[in-house]
This record gives C-alpha cells, sequence and structure tokens, in this order.
C-alpha cells in the first residue's frame, strides 16, 4: 500500500475534486487524514496502486508532494491494541514517523526503516 500526501488549497470542493479525480481512475482510497492552516490542507490518502493516482491527479493539475511504501497492519477494535503494536514495533528498534487509521480496523505505519517495520510486523501486516 502507499501513502500518498496532496497539497491542496485550503477552500470549498479541494477535496471534492481531488476525490472525483481519483475514483473516476477507478481506484478506492482505503484510508484518508486530512491537516490544514489557513491557506493550505495537507491530505494523506492510502491507495494500492499510485500509478492511476499520479495520472488522474496529473490531469488537474493537483501535485503530489510525497509519495511512499507502507506498512499495513489489521487490528482488533479493542483496547491496548495500538500499544501492542507500538511496542512490538519499538523492540524492533524502529521509529515510526507515520500512523493513521484506515477501514475496517487496518492501522497504517510508515517508516525510514520499511525493512525493519515488516519484520517487526511480520504475522500481523496485511500490505
Amino acid at each position: 500500500m502507499y501513502d500518498m500526501v496532496i497539497e491542496l488549497e485550503n477552500e470549498p470542493g479541494a477535496l471534492a475534486k481531488v476525490a472525483t479525480a481519483i475514483s473516476d481512475a477507478g481506484v478506492n482510497i482505503s484510508a484518508a487524514t486530512c491537516t490544514a492552516d489557513a491557506a493550505t490542507a495537507e491530505l494523506h490518502i492510502l491507495v494500492p496502486h499510485p500509478e492511476p493516482v499520479r495520472h488522474a491527479l496529473a490531469i488537474t493539475n493537483t501535485a503530489i508532494t510525497r509519495e511512499r511504501e507502507v506498512v499495513v497492519v489489521q487490528a482488533h477494535d479493542r483496547p491496548g491494541e495500538l500499544a501492542e503494536l507500538a511496542n512490538r514495533v519499538a523492540r524492533a528498534g524502529v521509529n515510526i514517523d507515520l500512523l493513521y487509521v484506515a477501514t475496517n480496523s487496518r492501522v497504517v505505519f510508515g517508516s525510514e526503516d520499511l525493512e525493519g517495520l515488516r519484520a517487526a510486523l511480520e504475522g500481523v501486516a496485511v500490505g
């Protein structure tokens, strides 16, 4: 799975434009999170394949500012689940630098040490 970061103007319709372009390209957004200040918003989306998203957004003149492969874990919706996963990664000496929750109780992890992250989450990682 890939986390893609798209910088948008913080104005009505900006998210709708991006979501429509990705949908029209036939890509399902598995997760999304957005933070904004007064002028711009940073949208993170989780997608299985980045190529059609790149193409769809290029057509709309929307820039992808960053993209990276991430590890997705199927989590249980219960207290302590995130703590257990984070401790598992910490014990492996891997630093987590991206985290968000996706649809269907999945947790998205990012790290500069992607292989170490995969190894730490072996047995629970789904993507």
